[in-house]
């Protein structure tokens, strides 16, 4: 009977703790046992499984599949977004909102923060960041060549210096086309001092925010003229290349691959991205899938924001969401 009387009154310690909301030291004083004890007892609530956690996702959220995604791939966190439709221009504009309270929320002071600028899913990111909220970080980097076609440039130019703006940080734009014409051309473009000074801030980055890519090139990207000709793109394709960040190639497992073409890219390495303590990637939509897994096992990503039908493609739960989105019509 010992053991039960025992379990009566860590029973009762729990009741007056969890339920009526009652302090340590008042239950202690109530009960004339001491707040060391009342402690003892709460944990010994949870080891008898007296008190047990439960976790109820609110509606619109999906812990279920960020529990896998992180399980899968050695995410250290991942945010799977609600989307009503598996549809890139929805897709991205719900990632670019989630993203952009990540943001708000984890931003560090002094923060040095690069970003690949032909993203269309980060600068919807930007769009969305409340100018309120976002803490002063130090530098925004742009870590993928900006100059390119002019009419298109002005929008990396944009989405670089509107987020120092937000954050309250100086802008380090990398003023140099993001392909080079040869390797010679690229080491020209490297010796001068501007280029220089930003290309220097890559080893120092705190937070990497990057989008993935396919093979072929997103819209943003294809317009700036910072791009690999079809045919430099094939020879991608059978070296076993299934997608990139920053214009670092990757096949299916993860590896780097590489070409003559890398040689003549303007930007930060994967080399680089992997000394990066946190590293954010933004992806999302069924022609992305492929590239998007690749990308998880280069080991480079530390934070994935996706939507929940590419999580459910990367963790091989459709069936749960393609159950879901019919019920939702019935």
């Amino acid at each position: 009977m010992s053991r039960l009387n025992e379990l009566r009154l860590i029973a009762r310690v729990a009741q007056m703790y969890h339920l009526e909301g009652r302090r340590q030291s008042d239950i202690a004083q109530h009960l004339r046992i001491s707040q060391a004890t009342v402690s003892r007892m709460l944990k010994k609530a949870q080891q008898e499984e007296i008190v047990r956690t439960t976790i109820v996702a609110p509606p619109g959220t999906y812990t279920d599949l960020e529990s896998k995604l992180r399980e899968r791939y050695g995410l250290s966190e991942a945010i799977v977004v609600e989307c009503s439709e598996d549809r890139d221009g929805a897709i991205m504009a719900r990632i670019g909102e989630a993203a952009a309270h990540f943001l708000e929320a984890t931003l560090q002071s002094d923060e040095i923060i690069g970003v690949s600028s032909w993203s269309e899913t980060i600068l919807k990111m930007v769009q969305n960041i409340d100018p309120g909220k976002a803490s002063k970080a130090k530098y925004i980097v742009q870590t993928l060549g900006g100059m390119g076609d002019p009419a298109v440039q002005t929008h990396a130019t944009q989405l670089i210096t509107r987020l120092a703006r937000l954050t309250g940080a100086e802008p380090r734009l990398l003023a140099a086309q993001g392909v080079a014409q040869s390797r010679e051309a690229k080491l020209v473009m490297l010796s001068d001092p501007y280029v220089r000074e930003t290309m220097d801030l890559f080893p120092k980055i705190t937070l990497a925010i990057l989008g993935i890519g396919g093979i072929e090139p997103s819209s943003m990207l294809a317009r700036s003229g910072n791009v690999f000709s079809s045919n430099e793109l094939r020879d991608v394709t059978d070296a076993g290349g299934v997608g990139e960040f920053s214009l670092c190639f990757f096949d299916t497992e993860g590896r780097t691959v590489k070409t003559p073409l890398s040689d003549r890219v303007i930007g930060v390495s994967r080399e680089e991205l992997g000394q990066v303590e946190r590293v954010v990637a933004l992806a999302g939509g069924q022609s992305k899938a492929n590239a998007i897994r690749g990308a998880l096992c280069t080991g480079v990503i530390d934070l994935l924001i996706t939507d929940k039908f590419t999580a459910a493609r990367l963790t091989g739960a459709e069936n749960s969401i393609v159950g879901e989105v019919e019920d939702e019509a019935v």
